[in-house]
Order: structure tokens, then C-alpha cells, then sequence
């Protein structure tokens, strides 16, 4: 694969202020990194499509652009800067530099770039509080280049966009179906704004502030927990004939190991003292665990963490059973 600069790079050496290693708490943390804008502009490469030397759309355009369209559709808020993560770093030297032991390489002559890409844009002053925690309005996106064929000729290019609400207590997205986009397809930065305008248009708020709400009024006892933790670990061993019968769950073993230890220890969201939960809590767990994922799956995960809540909030709300559920 060939790469243009997006700059001239006159020092790969990443400071501090442009990479922060992995904060405290993150919308989404897996092994990534915390970059700056200005990183990705000027100290990044750029990746072609190898047949026809086209560029691709980088990580630094998609992020503004999307900056502006949010600014522009919200002219009376003040968004906060983007929250960029990144992963998956792809390396590389410039051509004098060949041949030469990584050792020896001067920092001019390392050129890098990044396979994954996720971002928040907050607008904090659109806040909602659920069950105690704060919620504020939020839009962001996802770029993965391992999901384009980029050994192909310039073509449509992929590109996830969300909005939603992120939690303050524990930066947890709570995105729903109709506020993510995950086949967003265009072949220029250009286009990006009325897409996002498009989301938005089809984003019914109400209805999701009003499901977030709901799900603190409905619980699991520590029995049901535990059998819905049991039948959770089963799914992935069912025929595949049976689990088209089950709503699935796209957490992994890994998150749903760690779903039972914030069940015990997690100091927001944990089970009360007689082992019961709300649906509110454990969406959150949920979607805590869900940080693990990487960038590439973790919006996906996420909103099946939402549609997955809601079904069981359904079957209790109607005083039914299913294969998760026994009431």
C-alpha cells in the first residue's frame, strides 16, 4: 500500500500534549490512544488507494468536517473540542531511510498513521439527568481502514456517525438505533454534512430519552441475574439454527465476565443489597464492559446493548418470559 503525507512531517516523535495514554475514564478505551487534532493533521500519513494513487479521506477531515456540520446545526450551543481515540498504528519510513535498523531511524524519518479512529463532540449545554446521573448530548463518529479494500481503485468509502447521550458519571454512551449510522458510504468530505443533517432529521430524541427513562423502573432479582448471565454464556454454543430463535447479545465472555464483577463492585451501577438490579444499571454495565471493544465494533455493541435492555424491559413490563427472562 502507498501513502501521501498529509504535511510535510518534519518530526515523528509523538509529545505529550498530541498522545495521552489511556485515561481514567473514556467513551472507549481497548488499546487505545488519546490524540489531538493537530496530531492527526500534521504528523500523520494519509493512505491511497494502491491501484490509482487516489487518497483516501482521512481520519483529520472526517473529524472536522463533522465538527462543522454539528456546529452549524447547533448554532446556539457551544460544542467542546473533539475527544479523538486512536489504534491499530500502521508504520513506516520515508524513502533515504531504507535498508536502515529501526534502531538508527532519525525521526524524520518515521512516518505513521492510524488504522482506527473514534471521536466525541459534546454539547454540553443540552443535559437530561436519569436516575441521578447526568447525561449530556453528544455526536461522533468511526473510521476503520481495514474495513475499505484500499488495494482496489478509489470507490465509495465507509463511515459511522452517531448521536446520542453520554453519561457523565462514567463517559458510557447510551446510543440508540435510529441515532447511529453504520453504513454511511460517500466519496468525498463534501458530502459528509448532509449525511450527518440526514441522522439527525431521523434521530427521534424524545423517544430515547423516554426508553432510558423507562429502564430504571423495571429490575432483575440476583436469581434472574444469574440465569440470565448463565443463558448469555450459552448463546454463542447454541445451533446456529436455534440462535436465530434468541435475541442476541454481542457482548463477548470477557465483558460479560466483567458485567458480574461491576455487578458486585462497580461503585454506580452496582446490585442492590438484596441482590436486585434495575435495567438502568445494568444497561450501564453493559455498556462499561462494552469500552473493551475495539473501535471498529464498539458502536455496534453498543446499540445492541440498548435494543437488548429494551426486550427484557418488555418482557417484564408484560409479565412474560423468554429465553433470558424468567419471571
Amino acid at each position: 500500500m502507498q501513502l501521501v503525507a498529509s504535511n510535510q512531517i518534519q518530526n515523528q516523535v509523538i509529545e505529550t500534549n498530541e498522545v495521552v495514554k489511556k485515561a481514567t475514564s473514556s467513551f472507549i478505551e481497548a488499546n487505545t490512544l488519546k490524540v489531538s487534532l493537530e496530531h492527526l493533521k500534521n504528523e500523520c500519513n494519509i493512505p491511497v488507494f494502491s491501484k490509482d494513487n487516489e487518497t483516501t479521506i482521512s481520519h483529520y477531515q472526517f473529524i472536522q468536517k463533522t465538527t462543522e456540520a454539528v456546529r452549524d446545526l447547533f448554532p446556539d450551543f457551544t460544542a467542546h473540542e473533539p475527544d479523538i481515540r486512536v489504534s491499530h498504528v500502521i508504520k513506516g519510513r520515508t524513502p533515504g531511510a531504507i535498508g536502515k535498523p529501526a534502531k538508527e531511524l532519525l525521526d524524520s524519518e518515521k512516518t505513521l498513521y492510524y488504522e482506527r479512529c473514534a471521536f466525541l463532540i459534546e454539547i454540553p449545554q443540552s443535559k437530561e439527568t436519569i436516575n441521578g446521573n447526568q447525561l449530556t448530548l453528544s455526536v461522533g463518529g468511526v473510521r476503520a481502514y481495514n474495513q475499505e479494500n484500499l488495494y482496489s481503485k478509489k470507490s465509495v468509502e465507509k463511515f459511522k456517525v452517531f448521536v446520542g447521550y453520554n453519561n457523565k458519571v462514567c463517559t458510557n454512551l447510551c446510543l440508540s438505533t435510529d441515532g447511529f449510522s453504520n453504513e454511511i458510504r460517500i466519496t468525498s468530505v463534501d458530502e459528509l454534512a448532509s449525511k450527518i443533517e440526514e441522522l439527525f432529521s431521523n434521530y427521534n430524541r424524545e423517544q430515547h430519552l423516554d426508553r432510558l427513562q423507562q429502564m430504571q423502573n423495571y429490575r432483575l432479582t440476583e436469581k434472574q441475574f444469574a440465569h440470565f448471565i448463565g443463558k448469555a454464556r450459552m448463546f454463542n454454543h447454541l445451533e446456529k439454527s436455534e440462535q436465530k430463535q434468541v435475541f442476541p447479545l454481542a457482548l463477548n465472555d470477557g465483558q460479560l465476565n466483567n458485567v458480574v464483577k461491576e455487578y458486585f463492585s462497580c461503585p454506580n451501577f452496582h446490585r442492590e443489597e438484596d441482590g436486585s438490579i434495575n435495567l438502568w444499571n445494568m444497561y450501564n454495565l453493559f455498556t462499561e464492559a462494552n469500552k473493551s471493544s475495539y473501535i471498529d465494533s464498539n458502536l455496534e455493541r453498543n446499540v445492541n446493548a440498548y435494543e437488548f435492555i429494551n426486550m427484557l424491559g418488555n418482557f417484564i413490563k408484560n409479565n412474560e418470559s423468554n429465553w433470558y427472562y424468567q419471571n
